[in-house]
């Protein structure tokens, strides 16, 4: 009995000694935002604002469009806006159209020997889902504007930014801004459909001139309020880096014949495929709190609820806990690994036929560190069938560089956002999605990817959905954003 109270009492202390550990350990992070006083008010016209992206989302620039003339109309009615909105910026930066419908303008800087900059939008929107129309508030065209909100297709992704930068620009050329490193305004015109003819043209031309950027900034990651799970304060995810894409063809071949013979169980085509598709989809690739991802957690950690902080503060006991409680939701399972999905399955065409070939498509969005060959050498290994074919299709691209925390760009952004909007918590993020920016690597020293729009979780399903808006107030924050960075930037 006296060594059961022993035991008791030695599981007791341990357990205590064990808790007070983990929470000295949150207690001792202290917070890594920059405290720093708020930056002088700019005065934004925001009625004006306002009405020059209602414009610009009445043209409607779709990607993908089948007629080219009205596609070309479109253009070229944003682009006559854009002329008459911006008479300083046409007037006093050279404009190049790159392709068909890509925008170039350079803002030569007076030292020839400072790098550059380059602010980065896209012109072109995603076409309105058919049969969708009559659910929006107001007419997915229309650019309505009220009291709160301007509405349409293009306010969040990427009109507002575009519409943005040329508002600052114009405001700073008008108050007599010289910029002293020189500073280009990239606008590709088919970044939804890949970017080749716009954002890859533009970098190529650049490349071509022998221009190498210190840094690009384009369209990416949100400041979040109340997304995530244990931080009051909104967060400014400031995208560092971006997921890779890769697509696979998977195929076998089988025997056709009469459904009234099949094949023993797992023999036929689309038995071997869907044995091979059960497979990846339950053998993910691994990941873990690791690159970005732990960099985010180690930035948020102490502005976290206490029990949160404690958690992530802890990693060296609880990371296998964590990463299984984000591995659960399909947001952050994507900060963590290389992920699969399943999109594409074709077989068969009659009841009663065995048909003799199957296929499918299964995409991946390849984290940072892992590759296009490192993924299908898994795949291959997780699927151990060789009857199962594995091709990649078309149109993959390995994951972006990691841009540093402690450069320029980063530092530049973050202090920025920290200037303009009180309160907001600023965090390195991993851009899932695909972007323009990941064209520009061959020519800029770091790439990031944010754009300054508040969004909840509500808002979140507004992007490329029904109701798209941008509050009237954001488009004037994105406006003092831009206006501020290049002033810092280039003085």
């Amino acid at each position: 009995m006296r060594a059961l109270k022993r035991l008791f009492v030695v599981a007791f202390v341990l357990t205590v000694a064990l808790v007070v550990t983990l929470v000295l350990n949150a207690l001792r992070q202290g917070s890594r935002q920059l405290d720093l006083p708020p930056a002088p008010a700019l005065a934004v016209d925001r009625a004006a604002a306002a009405a020059s992206l209602s414009q610009a989302v009445q043209a409607r620039t779709v990607s993908g469009l089948l007629d080219p003339a009205g596609t070309a109309a479109a253009f070229e009615q944003l682009h006559a806006h854009l002329r008459a909105r911006y008479p300083l910026v046409h007037q006093r930066l050279e404009r190049e159209v790159v392709g068909t419908h890509g925008l170039l303008f350079t803002w030569r800087g007076s030292d020839a020997s400072a790098k550059p900059i380059a602010l980065l939008a896209h012109q072109d929107v995603v076409p309105v889902a058919p049969g969708t129309e009559g659910l929006w508030q107001q007419p997915p065209f229309s650019g309505h504007v009220d009291e709160r909100f301007v509405w349409g297709r293009g306010t969040w992704d990427d009109k507002g930014n575009l519409i943005a930068q040329l508002e600052a620009v114009e405001m700073l050329l008008a108050a007599g801004h010289q910029p002293r490193r020189t500073v280009y305004l990239a606008y590709g015109h088919d970044e939804e459909v890949g970017g080749r003819e716009g954002a890859v043209a533009i970098a190529t031309l650049l490349k071509d001139r022998g221009v190498r950027l210190d840094f690009v900034l384009d369209e990416g990651l949100l400041i979040t309020d109340g997304v995530m799970p244990g931080l009051a304060p909104p967060a400014a995810l400031i995208g560092v880096a971006e997921k890779g894409y890769l697509s696979l063809r998977l195929s076998t071949d089988g025997t056709p014949g009469h459904s009234s013979m099949p094949p023993p169980p797992g023999d036929g085509a689309i038995g071997i495929l869907a044995r091979a598709l059960h497979r990846l989809e339950t053998n993910p690739v691994p990941g873990g709190i690791q690159g970005v991802a732990r960099q985010m957690f180690e930035a948020i950690a102490p502005e976290m609820a206490f029990t949160n902080r404690v958690v992530l503060s802890n990693m060296w006991l609880l990371r296998p806990v964590v990463e299984r409680m984000l591995a659960r939701q399909p947001s952050t399972n994507a900060m963590m690994r290389t992920t699969t999905a399943l999109t594409i399955v074709q077989a068969g065409n009659k009841d009663n036929v065995l048909h003799g070939r199957a296929e499918a498509t299964v995409n991946f969005r390849l984290l940072p560190g892992d590759s296009v060959d490192g993924t299908m050498a898994f795949v291959r290994r997780a699927i151990a069938d060789e009857r199962v074919k594995v091709e990649p299709l078309p149109g993959h691209a390995e994951p972006s560089a990691v841009a540093p925390l402690d450069g320029s760009a980063y530092q530049l952004v973050e202090r920025t956002v920290r200037e303009l909007f009180p309160g907001v918590i600023v965090a390195p993020g991993l851009m899932i999605a695909a972007t323009d920016a990941r064209h520009y690597e061959p020519v800029a020293d770091q790439v990031l990817r944010f754009s300054p729009v508040r969004a909840t979780s509500e808002d979140l399903k507004r992007f490329h959905g029904t109701d798209e808006r941008l509050a009237v107030d954001n488009l004037a924050e994105l406006i003092r954003f831009y206006h501020r960075l290049v002033e810092q930037a280039t003085k």
